[in-house]
């Protein structure tokens, strides 16, 4: 069963969004994947530098800008998530479209807004 997020530029750097997201997504009870730049850990949550596979993937929210997403077009596609959230400034209508294509829900939106109202 999916049912796993990954956070797509994690980051140990808490003034970070994608270290905000993964806090907020543990505390509402989602299991979280993270792939950085950097490895790391994150109150227990493990960033990994290079692409995790997984056949449990549900949500891919993106914390990357789109120039720094064209390298993990593959892995984003390949895990089939049901859907893949664009936060703030990683809007990318290439990937967009790669991803309908294929049947996955694409949203521009803000996973903290959308925990924090219930949406997520």
């Amino acid at each position: 069963m999916k049912n796993k997020t990954l956070v797509l530029g994690a980051s140990e750097n808490p003034g970070r969004y994608s270290n905000m997201a993964m806090l907020r997504l543990q505390a509402k009870g989602h299991d979280v994947v993270a792939v950085g730049k950097q490895a790391g850990n994150v109150n227990g949550i493990k960033i990994e530098n290079k692409p995790v596979p997984s056949d449990e993937i549900d949500t891919v929210t993106l914390y990357l800008n789109p120039d720094n997403q064209e390298a993990y077009y593959d892995y984003i596609l390949g895990l089939k998530p049901r859907r893949i959230i664009f936060n703030p400034g990683t809007e990318n209508e290439e990937l967009e479209q790669m991803a309908s294509k294929q049947g996955i829900k694409v949203q521009e939106a803000c996973t903290l807004v959308m925990l924090g109202t219930g949406q997520y």
